[in-house]
């Protein structure tokens, strides 16, 4: 009976071994990772948009009658700025491809808007505007970056979801694990680039 009792922590040890390395933890381990990844997507973003007033004010210092390209990216700001970001969104597709299109329209609208500003040499002479255009390169090289690590994280996820073992313990431990949304291709990104090489006299 003494020596029983002595085995049981033995065999609850072996047991816990075995199903650590059976890929039980997998998917709450691939789902953390997944939910660190897309914090840092958000980080990125809003840092992002943080920097916008601060570039708007300086623009509009040189560039006033440039309102429609001003407007447009306040306007898409504000669509960033007031979307319900929950978790759940990861699960959503319709939610996910609605933030994806905003993101979007925001980029779009800040790429016009430094298209407008080779007009101004002024403007693109002003150490305040260069600081803040250095600071939006390296936060869109950020939200790349970031990007691609989500990306990675959710198919590894999905992937942990859809294959053996992970499909059996999802089915037994994990029923409310569901797949993860990725980021697609832009329209803008999609577009083939036209150039015209003909000559004009």
């Amino acid at each position: 009976m003494f020596q029983a009792k002595r085995l049981v922590p033995v065999i609850l040890i072996m047991v816990a071994a075995m199903l650590s390395s059976c890929g039980i933890n997998n998917i709450p381990r691939f789902d953390e990772a997944v939910n660190a990844s897309w914090s840092e997507v958000q980080s990125q973003y809003k840092r992002r948009a943080d920097l916008i007033p601060n570039l708007i004010e300086t623009v509009k210092g040189f560039a006033a009658q440039e309102k429609d390209v001003l407007l447009e990216v306040v306007e898409a700001r504000s669509r960033v700025s007031q979307m319900n970001v929950s978790p759940e969104i990861l699960t959503d597709p319709a939610a996910f491809e609605q933030f994806q299109q905003n993101q979007g329209a925001l980029s779009g609208a800040l790429s016009r808007l430094l298209v407008v500003v080779e007009q101004y040499p002024d403007l693109k002479s002003n150490e305040n505007f260069l600081k803040l255009q250095d600071q939006l390169e390296g936060t869109e090289n950020r939200i790349s970056v970031a990007r691609r690590d989500y990306i990675q994280a959710v198919q590894r996820y999905n992937t942990e979801l859809r294959t053996i073992p992970g499909r059996w313990w999802r089915q037994f431990m994990y029923a409310e694990s569901t797949r993860k949304e990725l980021f697609k291709a832009d329209a803008d990104e999609m577009e083939d680039i036209k150039v015209d090489f003909t000559k004009t006299e």
